[in-house]
């Protein structure tokens, strides 16, 4: 009986309640006890909607990080706002602050997401956490006074394994690592070399566990999600994917459904994946509305059968719904009806393959 696994990748839009309280938060219309409540609110009714799915594994649906990249910092007295500028396709742009100060520390572990969750599933739950190439970024080009850069990466390296084993301890049925950064860094260093470092700097921290371990541990990219843009989908995976997978992880989440040459990423995929090594394509696109059909989930996934063993082969969402907060872009109901298809649809490509 072969099984074709299936997860989600982690962020469901909001709700309108929840938009509007964080932004009335911001403008200090309401009082953070409130705000706290709606989180959980909208998190127990997130998982609701994720169980009703058919989902065999519950994300809580990021409703309560203020990003999936600046969570564990949210907050820190360290920080500038004038950080690594990203610009997107269409124009827009996000900012991540900088460091002025150190030692460096996190704030908030995704630990205390994942035992919300817990609380409202019997189901597995997975939990995102951010790169430690992500975080790498917010040390400035300038350097700190007193602070080296060797000193910021030995304290990174400390707090992104504690970002990861706290999950796991806490019971976590995997842990994904979002590396979002991956196809940008090709963008912006056309040599790889950016890109080889933070490889590097990933595998750092991944060393740091087990093997039993890193095989519960994935790591997720995709071209950026945002505002229904990108910020690297001109960037071939066939650059990226003999470089992601000497990556130590035993789980990969790669976005693949809005790929316009899929065969050249499977054969890519099928040329580089290692024995003790599974990929979860991307099989429904999170910047079309469109809600994908059970049959094309489907043959995505007959089709990528002909080039991976089913035994390493899952299918996933190309990137979270809504990574970023205020992101509005993709309507609730539509996120779930994506999910449902996914779900449906692996189930349909499983059958036919037995």
């Amino acid at each position: 009986m072969n099984i074709i696994v299936t997860e989600p990748i982690g962020s469901i839009p909001r709700p309108a309640y929840l938009q509007q309280a964080m932004a009335a938060f911001g403008k200090g219309e309401i009082e953070g006890n409130e705000l706290t409540r709606l989180f959980e609110k909208a998190t127990q009714e997130t998982i609701k909607e994720l169980e009703a799915t058919g989902s065999p594994v519950i994300s809580d649906g990021e409703q309560s990080k203020p990003s999936f990249a600046t969570y564990p910092i949210h907050g820190s007295q360290q920080l500038a706002p004038e950080g690594v500028i990203i610009p997107f396709a269409d124009g827009h742009t996000r900012q991540l602050p900088k460091l002025v100060s150190g030692p460096f520390h996190y704030q908030t572990y995704a630990e205390s997401y994942l035992k919300t969750a817990q609380k409202y599933t019997s189901l597995p739950v997975k939990q995102a956490v951010i790169s430690a190439s992500a975080m790498s970024l917010l040390y400035p080009q300038e350097g700190i006074e007193g602070y080296s850069q060797e000193q910021f990466i030995n304290d990174l390296l400390a707090e992104a394994e504690a970002d990861i084993r706290r999950c796991l301890n806490q019971g976590a049925y995997n842990v994904q690592i979002d590396f979002t950064e991956a196809r940008l860094a090709l963008k912006l260093d056309p040599s790889k070399q950016l890109l080889r470092m933070f490889i590097d700097l990933n595998n750092k921290v991944l060393e740091r566990f087990t093997a039993a371990e890193r095989s519960r541990i994935g790591i997720h990219t995709c071209p950026g999600g945002d505002h229904d843009s990108t910020h690297s989908a001109d960037i071939p995976y066939t650059d990226l994917l003999p470089l992601f997978f000497q990556l130590n992880v035993g789980n990969f989440y790669l976005e693949y459904a809005a790929e316009q040459d899929k065969k050249s990423v499977l054969t890519s995929i099928r040329d580089n994946i290692q024995p003790n090594q599974r990929v979860f394509l991307g099989v429904t696109n999170v910047l079309d509305p469109r809600v994908e059909t059970p049959e094309e989930v489907s043959e995505l996934l007959l089709e990528a059968a002909d080039y991976i063993s089913v035994g390493q082969l899952g299918s996933t969402d190309d990137c979270g719904f809504s990574p970023f907060a205020d992101d509005v872009s993709t309507a609730r109901e539509i996120a779930f009806a994506k999910i449902r298809a996914r779900v449906e649809g692996t189930k349909l490509a499983e059958k036919k393959i037995n």
